[in-house]
């Protein structure tokens, strides 16, 4: 089974009021693992870039000027994601953007019912509790403390962490095997998986890295992810 774990960033909360995508980022699972294989794109916005939304991602309209436009990029976005599921934190954000951007291409819309909004099974899984993908990292022990700032590669590669720990992707029942006391059902009830002994290598290549460390030097000395 493929799936896409999804990630947008835009210029605002609303494409029918000319909010744009600037950037998209994705990561390919094959039957719940991750295979190496993602998809990063910055988006020229053809548009201003609102203060408040800089303020989230830090992507300026210097830096985004020469990206190629949406577009440009849509048809092999389409051909990258095919027909997988796709992992998404708040998924009708993100599905309302992506097809507001294909519908202007003339392009087919993706069907929502392809989506797997990890938000909603966080809020099901933990009524009550916060569902924020920060909140869900501290929950399941994942290291985020790389994200100062969104941004659609890191953030997909974070969501693939929290949507294998919302399935069980652990597979929780190796811990059923361990006697502690008490019956099997009070066993498999109160189980809890564990951190992770060490946090999972990156899976940003050397060059995605690079390009980030020079994106960061282009927003200045006062830049968040300069920031001690």
């Amino acid at each position: 089974m493929r799936e896409i774990v999804l990630d947008t960033e835009t210029t605002g909360f609303d494409p029918e009021s000319g909010d744009r995508i600037v950037e998209i980022g994705g990561v390919e699972l094959h039957n719940h693992v991750a295979t190496g294989r993602t998809y990063h794109q910055y988006i020229n916005p053809e548009r201003d870039m609102p203060q408040e939304a800089y303020e989230v991602h830090g992507l300026s309209i210097e830096f985004l000027s020469d990206k190629p436009k949406f577009a440009e990029i849509g048809q092999a976005f389409l051909d990258f994601v095919g027909d997988a599921k796709l992992v998404i934190h708040n998924a009708s954000f993100d599905m309302k953007f992506l097809n507001a951007e294909l519908k202007w291409m003339k392009l087919p819309p993706l069907p929502f019912d392809r989506a797997i909004d990890t938000l909603a099974i966080a809020r099901k899984k933990f009524p009550g509790s916060p569902a924020s993908l920060d909140a869900l990292c501290r929950r399941f022990g994942i290291d985020n403390s790389s994200r100062t700032l969104h941004g659609a590669l890191l953030d997909s590669e974070i969501l693939a962490d929290v949507y294998l720990e919302l399935i069980g992707g652990r597979q929780p029942d190796f811990g059923l095997s361990e006697t502690t006391g008490g019956d099997a059902a009070g066993v498999q009830d109160n189980w809890r998986p564990a951190p992770r002994p060490h946090p999972l290598p990156p899976r940003i290549s050397a060059d995605e890295r690079a390009a980030h460390e020079a994106f960061v030097k282009t927003l200045g000395d006062n830049a968040l992810w300069l920031r001690g």
